[in-house]
């Protein structure tokens, strides 16, 4: 009976080890199956995920993908339904790339203070630059206190390259300067051109009406210093840049491509986006979606999808590898003078000196944003420069138009009465702030 026993028992071993194996098989299957969709969507650590990723930047296979204007509409509009842009970064730079980024690190331009100078400050005169925009000309528009103009940017451990106009033509010889991006961003375009027109003859350099691209060139150099505006990145009801005070933004988040078919023929690029996604939430209109079915985000998450679908074109195309490509971080606001002085209830107007307290951050900059601007750059390896203008700028509080700028609407007496009520408190005088920015540029090009 003992050895029936143990006859029995022998049989049932190789039944319960093939029963074992095919348990360790399916679990191997399991998990390779887990990461297969994990490396297909890399931003997603979880296997259960639902997103839906999009492919951006493809052309269009059909008629009813209509250019957004601004008389788009969204026929109905429904919660975001989770889609993500498929983009992959570019590999680790050699170790050259690694080299130039530790030798720029070394000497840290961004990380500075503020000096007094009216010796060499500013660098040109406002009312000598006939390209100057009535929005930034603070002094023609009342401003009596000058000495916003006459601050020098001091790196802590190193200078800043000096200001040269005649070299920064030649560096320009032949190629096409574009600015891309917002109202801030042509506020730099602005600085540029009147810091290098007055070496310029007069009968040697024009500029294109005011449109979508403006165009200043000159001739003698075959250079132009071009802006295009394209707040939003991506394609968008907004892109008119006269009549663009819309009720709903609406962009298509998966596709660059109105855009980029006028940048790609820049040599040098200088882009932003920053204040546009501070309005409220954001209507998307996916390329593949008809009938005008608009989703809405916020716009800290519809910023993100953007600068993928922008980083995707940057990356994923060879023609780019030739030009040399800059992005300029958020410039700030100072909408809230509490923040730089406790108890008080104003805001830009009226100040007239920078703040002092180094390391200052208030809440006219999006730590959130800038963080997420900088996952996405950091994929991009040496192929974008950063051009960081975020801490530098925060200190000037004093360098806004506030109320000395034109005003394109007309403004109630009790509204007048009020001047910290209508100040702009986002843009720059000139010469200001953005002429730093442009020294920056030239630093680095």
């Amino acid at each position: 009976m003992m050895q029936r026993w143990r006859n029995r028992k022998r049989s049932h071993f190789p039944l319960l080890g093939f029963i074992l194996l095919v348990f360790i098989a399916c679990s191997v299957l399991f998990s390779e199956r887990t990461i297969l969709i994990i490396e297909k969507n890399p931003s997603d650590s979880s296997p259960e995920s639902t997103f839906t990723y999009i492919n951006p930047n493809l052309e269009p296979t059909s008629d009813y993908i209509q250019e957004l204007d601004r008389f788009s509409r969204c026929n109905t509009t429904g919660e975001y339904s989770g889609k993500k842009i498929r983009w992959v970064g570019l590999k680790p730079e050699s170790g050259g790339g690694r080299r130039k980024r530790e030798s720029l690190e070394r000497c840290d331009v961004f990380s500075g203070k503020w000096v007094f100078d009216d010796e060499s400050y500013p660098l040109y005169n406002e009312s000598d630059c006939p390209y100057m925009s009535d929005q930034l000309a603070c002094h023609k528009h009342g401003r009596s206190d000058l000495g916003y103009q006459h601050w020098r940017w001091q790196p802590h451990n190193c200078n800043l390259k000096r200001w040269n106009a005649i070299e920064m033509w030649e560096k320009l010889r032949g190629k096409r300067l574009m600015f891309v991006g917002d109202s801030l961003n042509r506020g730099q375009w602005i600085s540029m051109i009147c810091l290098l027109q007055s070496v310029i003859p007069a009968e040697k350099r024009s500029i294109t009406p005011n449109s979508q691209l403006t165009i200043f060139k000159a001739e003698n150099y075959n250079a132009t210093i071009e802006f295009l505006w394209a707040p939003l990145l991506v394609d968008s009801n907004s892109d008119d840049p006269v009549n663009h005070r819309l009720d709903e933004r609406i962009i298509r988040p998966d596709s660059v491509l109105k855009h980029s078919a006028k940048w790609e023929h820049a040599d040098i690029l200088v882009f932003n986006t920053y204040l546009w996604w501070r309005q409220g939430p954001v209507k998307l209109l996916w390329s593949d979606q008809e009938n005008a079915s608009c989703e809405e985000l916020d716009g800290l998450g519809a910023m993100e999808l953007v600068m993928q679908t922008w980083a995707d074109r940057l990356a994923s195309k060879s023609k780019y590898l030739d030009k040399q490509i800059f992005f300029v971080t958020m410039s700030p606001t100072h909408l809230w003078s509490r923040e730089w002085k406790a108890g008080s209830e104003g805001n830009c107007y009226d100040e007239k000196a920078p703040i002092d307290n180094e390391g200052y951050w208030g809440s006219g900059s999006d730590l959130p944003t800038m963080r997420m601007v900088e996952n996405v750059l950091r994929k991009l390896g040496t192929r974008v420069s950063v051009i960081n203008v975020t801490q530098l700028s925060e200190y000037r509080k004093d360098g806004h138009p506030s109320i000395y700028r034109k005003f394109w609407e007309t403004l109630p007496p009790e509204q007048l009465a009020n001047p910290p009520s209508y100040s702009d408190c986002i843009h720059w005088c000139l010469p200001g702030v953005p002429d730093v920015w442009n020294e920056l540029l030239f630093h680095f090009l």
